[in-house]
């Protein structure tokens, strides 16, 4: 009996861990579909309204939800106190819970944000590109990459409780 309790807890603690893998894809791919639509918001408002940056982002950090709308009002304020934008932008992008390629797409979007309305929206076209075909992929392997994790979790819990018994 003790074995069985022991066997349903390990099994537990591997489908514990697959939630938490696929939570942890899903939050990326919910930031990457929220950055595109700030990215979006922030290219429009700079061409169309001449929103200063400081005011944009201050807006877009209350209008978005989670961590964009985190990493947005971390940004305004931080451009407020006076600290440089590409840096504050560069600082904030570690912070998303994005890959390596997301972060240095977005992380490059910070040189343009110095300069005149052409290359800030330039600079945040061309993340937008980049994140956008980055959002396709991962939606494309996002079912194998849930049946990997199911398939390694429950493979890893399965073949301990055969150790163990």
């Amino acid at each position: 009996m003790l074995k069985m309790l022991g066997s349903l807890l390990i099994l537990a603690g591997g489908l514990l861990a697959r939630r938490e893998q696929i939570a942890a894809c899903r939050l990326e791919l919910d930031t990457l579909s929220e950055l595109l639509a700030a990215l979006e918001q922030m290219s429009q408002e700079i061409r169309m309204a001449r929103t200063p940056l400081p005011r944009l982002l201050d807006r877009l950090g209350k209008d978005r939800d989670g961590l964009v709308g985190v990493f947005f009002q971390d940004l305004a304020d931080a451009i407020k106190q006076g600290e440089a934008a590409d840096i504050a932008w560069r600082r904030g992008v570690e912070t998303l819970p994005l890959g390596a390629q997301e972060r240095a797409a977005l992380a490059e979007c910070a040189l343009g944000l110095s300069g005149d309305e052409e290359r800030v929206t330039q600079a945040i076209a061309l993340a937008r590109l980049w994140l956008g075909r980055s959002l396709e992929e991962k939606h494309r392997v996002r079912a194998e990459r849930e049946k990997r994790a199911t398939a390694l979790c429950l493979s890893a819990a399965a073949l301990l409780v055969i150790i163990l018994i």
